[in-house]
């Protein structure tokens, strides 16, 4: 395995280290995933990479590559698991938006008849035509 950044205080990289046993699904080099002591639904399941980052755009391209290859054979496998179609993909970043273990992990939550799973209130608004010309423009020049 490579000589990932660790965080001591870290639940996940604990998790990683073996220290805190966790209920394993799938490992690779770079990633781990296993399922969530605190699941919203049956199935709820957490993929992280091993190494510590805390928001996704600090995640190195190789990693971020891996997780994009585990992400869709784990929704497959839970759902096929758990006999339900349907599911949310969770990845929050910082605390202001949900982020409550602070490394980068996403959650596969099912989401089942019975309506467990995670409950969306989308409240939606309107793009300004003039903010979002401004927006886009500052987007793509910070993409190089």
């Amino acid at each position: 395995m490579p000589d990932y950044p660790t965080d001591p205080d870290c639940i996940f990289c604990k998790i990683v280290a073996g220290t805190i046993p966790c209920r394993k699904l799938l490992e690779t080099e770079r990633s781990l995933a296993f399922l969530d002591i605190g699941p919203l639904s049956h199935g709820h399941t957490l993929l992280i990479p091993k190494a510590h980052y805390v928001t996704l755009d600090q995640v190195d391209p190789e990693t971020a590559a891996d997780l994009g290859r585990q992400l869709p054979r784990l929704c497959k496998a839970v759902t096929k698991a758990t006999d339900t179609p349907h599911y949310n993909i969770l990845q929050n970043n910082g605390a202001p938006a949900g982020q409550a273990v602070m490394h980068v992990h996403f959650h596969i939550i099912p989401k089942h008849p019975d309506g467990s799973g995670l409950p969306l209130d989308w409240p939606a608004t309107t793009l300004d035509d003039a903010k979002a010309d401004a927006l886009q423009a500052a987007i793509t020049a910070t993409l190089g």
